[in-house]
């Protein structure tokens, strides 16, 4: 008998107004099976309250990073030990 892992351990770190909004720097979270993409992964954390649903609700404007290396929405995390997200950064 084979028993399946329910969920994946990940450290995710939020920067700028990510952070601010979140209330944290990081944190490490166990993600539930079918969380797949970056995209699920925001979709999801979006449920965990008020703070993440006012932090992710410009989604489409935040970065992400894999294990420090930016990745597109649609990037799979199943092998991910770090996420990050970000705004965008705009330089002068």
């Amino acid at each position: 008998m084979t028993v399946e892992k329910a969920e994946m351990r990940l450290k995710i770190l939020y920067f700028a107004w990510v952070r601010e909004k979140t209330g944290r720097a990081f944190e490490e979270v166990d993600v539930p099976l079918g969380i797949a993409t970056v995209a699920d992964l925001v979709t999801w954390l979006k449920t965990r309250g008020p703070e993440f649903e006012l932090a992710f609700a410009r989604s489409d404007v935040i970065r992400a990073a894999i294990d420090q290396v930016h990745a597109k929405p649609t990037a799979e995390i199943a092998n991910a030990r770090e996420i990050a997200f970000f705004p965008p950064v705009t330089g002068g």
